[in-house]
């Protein structure tokens, strides 16, 4: 089953948990599913209209998932999902 790790400001809305397990065949559905689980999540990760936010940044087993095949990347047994918010800011 494919992990997601989840960083640490979106923790507060995954019952505190570093990473989660969940079934899925590809991306999107593993986002899916994890909000499914987590619906606090969907907020900052979605946005009204359903498209992953664009300071969202997804990467399976390292790779930025923009350069594989999108949300459609096929996920297996094992794999690692990384959630990495983009961060702005400074003086």
């Amino acid at each position: 089953m494919p992990q997601i790790q989840i960083p640490s400001p979106l923790r507060q809305y995954a019952g505190k948990q570093a990473s989660v397990n969940v079934p899925a065949a590809s991306v999107g559905e593993a986002l899916k599913n994890l909000v499914a689980q987590h619906p606090d999540l969907k907020r900052h990760l979605y946005t009204d209209e359903g498209k992953l936010r664009a300071f969202v940044n997804v990467y399976v087993n390292d790779e930025d998932m923009r350069y594989l095949q999108k949300e459609a990347t096929a996920l297996n047994d094992g794999d690692t999902i990384s959630i990495v918010p983009s961060i702005a800011g400074g003086c």
